[in-house]
């Protein structure tokens, strides 16, 4: 069995996103600022269907990890980022392969949108975890969005935390650790890397015996 991974690109200040993120504008105000590790430069002519290059930082830091990854579960306002007719795809235009379980509240159907299967979780996190893992096999599983991390984090159903933390203050949008407090505890950091104007910091639940 896999293990259950959260990654994510954060402020100083604590944000995953700047303020006011919309579908329109997923990474709010200021929020590519976080991101801007995660890009190569802009080729001379840059394509015409708006994708950009991924840096070798990225692929280095994560392309590991996203061959690993069998499923991701998501909250529906991140799902409202990401959704569209080709389904969910990376910047440079590299359709992830996972499945994704959304937790809603929102009756639907699975669909599938290019090569993403979405599948609709309307009775908690512990149902999308159950499905994720029948479809994740070996393989791990991650949770993605704000308040679907905090609620995986409380629960205890986290095995690692990856934060590439970038030197800037967002001062508002989505806060990735919202609602924890000193009940939750057991990581314990297992790797520290500093990058192109990021550092990398990996964060791992301790094996009680």
């Amino acid at each position: 069995m896999g293990s259950i991974g959260i990654e994510k690109s954060i402020s100083l200040d604590g944000f995953i996103t700047g303020p006011d993120p919309t579908p329109a504008n997923p990474l709010g105000d200021g929020g590519d600022a976080i991101f801007a590790w995660m890009m190569a430069p802009q080729p001379e002519t840059p394509p015409t269907d708006g994708t950009r290059p991924l840096s070798e930082e990225y692929q280095e830091q994560i392309g590991g990890a996203l061959e690993a990854t069998g499923a991701v579960i998501m909250g529906k306002r991140m799902w409202e980022m990401i959704y569209g007719p080709n389904g969910w795809v990376a910047p440079d235009g590299t359709a992830f392969p996972w499945p994704v379980f959304v937790l809603t509240h929102e009756v639907r159907k699975p669909e599938t949108c290019g090569i993403t299967r979405f599948t609709y979780v309307n009775d908690g996190p512990v149902s999308a975890l159950a499905q994720a893992r029948a479809v994740a096999g070996d393989k791990n599983i991650g949770v993605a969005g704000g308040n679907t991390c905090q609620q995986f984090i409380a629960a205890g159903l986290v095995d690692e935390i990856t934060l590439h933390l970038v030197p800037v203050f967002l001062g508002g949008g989505v806060r990735l650790f919202d609602h924890l407090g000193p009940e939750v505890s057991g990581f314990e950091p297992t790797a520290v890397k500093t990058g192109n104007g990021v550092t990398h910091l990996t964060f791992t639940r301790s094996v009680v015996s």
